[in-house]
């Protein structure tokens, strides 16, 4: 308990704004009333309003309405804590594991993807510092070749935390990056390739096709590459994040056709940026891609691997002055 503690108050900040809309208005009116079926739609228009997606709250609803009929659920305290246990138990264990390529073989390759202004770059530097303070080497790849400040904000990044990029010309072919990273990776023995691609929309069709390609030659240079594909997805942009994510995992999926998963995890950014928190709950219910890291801020320390109930520990825990964070 005093690690989830730990955790929680890591991001309880974080969720500051989420809290404050979404929780802090449903202990306004739940605690101290008795249930019925005005505070139950009550209930669902509050949890739609903080982004939880329709089809969650559909079914959080519908369990609550049976437990009011059933008379197992009679009051606005016992919603808030039923809410509390079926959120905790939406994500498997499994789910989070991060990928890492067999043992005996390195390096893991991470291939990082999204839309301009999603806070990629910034994900990536809390990736490199996230594994060099698990002693890991780390060596990044910078195939966004377009955008003129791309490569220069990554080695930036990478002087700051002692990691290495490899890059090429500005404009040009990002996957002939792709090998040459994934050459430097294996020439130098590294833990983690965290491979860069450009800013793009879904809706970008040669874009899209070069994300395939850039995978393509990671699988051929190194086995089972990339390991992990995380999608960078910007909490504030709502709803819409789902639709990348659904389109991102399309475009990535395996050409093989054996069902394997385009995008393997979400790095879920600015969730310290927005009151609708609830997003992280939409995107597992809509996609069932794992949301695996989250950023609740802006230097390379604030990340936090995903952790379901430390998550939701945060997001209902008690105003300052109450009783501490974690303990409910």
């Amino acid at each position: 308990m005093a690690f989830l503690r730990s955790v929680v108050n890591a991001i309880r900040a974080g969720l500051g704004k989420t809290r404050d809309v979404l929780v802090a208005g449903l202990r306004s009116v739940l605690l101290g009333r008795r249930l019925d079926e005005a505070l139950i739609d009550e209930i669902e228009r509050r949890l739609i309003a903080g982004d939880v997606g329709t089809r969650t709250v559909g079914v959080l609803v519908g369990k609550i309405r049976e437990g009011f009929k059933a008379g197992t659920i009679t009051t606005g305290d016992e919603v808030l804590e039923f809410l509390k246990e079926e959120l905790k138990g939406m994500w498997p264990p499994q789910d989070r594991a991060l990928r890492w390529a067999p043992e005996g073989a390195r390096p893991t390759v991470i291939l990082v993807t999204g839309v301009n202004g999603a806070g990629k770059t910034t994900s990536i530097a809390k990736l490199c510092r996230h594994f060099r303070d698990q002693g890991k080497s780390v060596l990044l790849g910078a195939c966004d070749t377009f955008r003129a400040g791309a490569v220069r904000q990554l080695e930036i990044w990478g002087e700051r935390l002692g990691v290495d990029v490899v890059k090429g010309q500005q404009g040009g072919d990002p996957a002939a990056v792709a090998y040459d990273a994934c050459a430097a990776a294996k020439a130098r023995g590294v833990d983690v390739l965290i491979i860069d691609t450009a800013g793009r929309l879904h809706t970008q069709d040669p874009l899209m096709r070069q994300l395939t390609k850039i995978r393509g030659v990671l699988g051929k240079q190194i086995p089972g590459a990339p390991h992990e594909t995380l999608l960078v997805l910007d909490a504030t942009a709502g709803q819409n994040a789902l639709r990348q994510a659904e389109e991102f995992d399309k475009t990535l999926a395996s050409p093989a056709g054996d069902g394997a998963r385009g995008v393997t995890g979400i790095f879920l950014t600015k969730l310290d940026g927005t009151a609708k928190g609830g997003i992280v709950v939409a995107i597992k219910d809509a996609t069932s891609i794992p949301v695996k890291f989250i950023g609740v801020g802006e230097t390379p320390q604030d990340v936090q691997p995903f952790d379901p109930a430390a998550f939701v520990e945060a997001l209902f825990a008690d105003d300052p002055g109450r009783n501490s964070p974690g303990t409910n």
